[in-house]
């Protein structure tokens, strides 16, 4: 069983930068790809990003490629996004999900655990 609790959401200006986190519980981090994903008022969840178990291999969305980052830290079970350049439409709440031994998928159904998410909104 994996626990995972989002930070770092909040207001921030349109081209201002945020950095949210993901930290989960448990031993066995290492072993979990990890993702993020967001869904905007009114639209479905859509994938962000994810970084593979073994932090080689990532995975953006086009929208946010050059934007986003994506990081692990293991040492801390935290994963991390890097959010520059936000624009209104990153406007959403935004969730860490994990899935043992992936390799930074995009769909969500391979993702067995995820967070309560975190408000991003961004003002024009």
């Amino acid at each position: 069983q994996v626990q995972l609790v989002e930070s770092g959401g909040g207001l921030v200006q349109a081209g201002g930068s945020l950095r949210l986190s993901c930290a989960a519980s448990g031993r066995t981090f290492s072993r979990y790809a990890m993702a993020w994903f967001r869904q905007a008022p009114g639209k479905e969840r859509e994938f962000v990003t994810a970084i593979s178990w073994t932090g080689s291999r990532t995975n953006y969305a086009d929208s946010v490629k050059g934007r986003f980052t994506i990081s692990r830290d293991n040492a801390k079970n935290t994963v991390y996004l890097q959010m520059n350049s936000l624009k209104p439409e990153d406007t959403a709440v935004y969730y860490c999900a994990a899935d043992i031994w992936g390799t930074a998928v995009i769909g969500e159904v391979e993702y067995e655990y995820w967070g309560q998410g975190t408000q991003v909104t961004v003002s024009s």
